[in-house]
């Protein structure tokens, strides 16, 4: 299955939250990630102990991919609005499954749920169709693919939605109840970064690494479908194509967002913090002399008392801390360190 097109992402672990996004919290490091593979796990593994409410083996077994997301939370002040983090799971033709990539579920209403918090949710895609959409960049359920509530227990393989002939079927349990539920109007998005550093892919380093908790989900997910021998996990080249092109995301989310800071300047302001024409999408390659420049105007903006209005603005924020992770991304990688012996500890 071909992963040509460019996957557009949120960056988190910015001052602010960016492009909708409340949450500075949300920072995709190796302890979320371990504990969203881990909690993954646990959620597929306690709904198939079920005989009455699992998700029937036929759902499973020519299923094209799972997503698992543990712990999706209901916005506090946004009726209906909810966010979580999991992982997808993707079959190949053959039968093998790849290792799992990183996902986001944001927006929408989750069924029956009314007045509950938070809620695990399961998707099982039906068509190649359906996992190519994710994978193109983002999908909301029920309007850009056909989602409906999946069957459970002894229904085995038939579809409880007449003639829709779904594309994705959906699950939820909360409060200890699992069934199968409509979801309407989510978004479900990779991020291509937070799997490319679960993974330790980087400019420099294509092949992936794959945690033993990757691994140990991997094969649950195989076992359950009965499409690969138990323990036969296959090598992750999923995650491989999915976590590449850092510096080339973080440009299109340049392109993306620094309209919203450019609408609150006057044009004195927007010639000083404006971004070079090669930074947009689709444009030469980058200029790093040229980026210093401009980063060197946000670091002036940011420390200056006077602009202090201005640097405390999310979309300042958002657009300077874009700026410092690109010229990351694009700076070549430092020489080793010339550094003495370490120091000698007494044993």
């Amino acid at each position: 299955m071909g992963q040509s097109t460019t996957i557009i992402f949120i960056l988190a672990c910015l001052p602010m939250g960016i492009a909708g996004f409340m949450p500075s919290d949300i920072c995709y490091g190796q302890s979320w990630q371990e504990q969203a593979v881990t909690q993954s796990k646990q959620l597929l593994d306690e709904t198939m102990a079920r005989a009455l409410s699992r998700i029937p083996q036929a759902m499973l077994t020519d299923a094209h991919g799972v997503a698992l997301i543990p712990n999706v939370v209901k916005g506090g002040f946004i009726v209906g609005a909810r966010f979580g983090r999991g992982v997808l799971m993707i079959r190949e033709p053959s039968g093998s499954w790849h290792a799992p990539v990183f996902i986001t579920l944001t927006g929408g209403n989750v069924g029956w749920q009314a007045g509950v918090q938070s809620s695990d949710i399961i998707l099982v895609f039906k068509s190649p169709r359906s996992i190519q959409g994710v994978l193109n960049g983002k999908v909301t359920l029920g309007a850009d693919m056909a989602a409906a509530a999946g069957p459970v227990g002894r229904q085995g393989g038939v579809a409880t939605d007449g003639q829709l002939r779904a594309e994705i079927y959906t699950y939820s349990r909360s409060r200890g109840l699992f069934a199968g539920v409509a979801i309407d109007g989510s978004v479900l998005q990779v991020d291509r970064i937070a799997t490319g550093n679960y993974y330790g892919i980087t400019a420099t380093n294509t092949t992936p690494i794959v945690p033993p908790a990757a691994q140990q989900l991997t094969e649950a997910v195989a076992r359950y479908a009965e499409t690969i021998a138990s323990g036969a996990a296959s090598t992750p080249a999923l995650p491989q194509q999915v976590g590449a092109g850092e510096s080339e995301l973080i440009r299109t989310q340049l392109a993306q967002l620094s309209p919203r800071l450019f609408d609150i300047l006057d044009d004195s302001w927007k010639n000083y913090l404006g971004l070079p024409s090669w930074m947009f999408a689709g444009g030469p390659p980058a200029d790093p002399n040229s980026l210093r420049e401009v980063v060197a105007r946000y670091d002036s903006v940011a420390r200056d008392p006077r602009f202090a209005e201005l640097a405390s603005r999310p979309e300042f924020q958002s657009v300077y801390g874009l700026l410092k992770h690109y010229e990351q991304s694009i700076a070549p990688n430092s020489a080793m360190l010339q550094l003495p012996p370490p120091p000698i500890t007494s044993g």
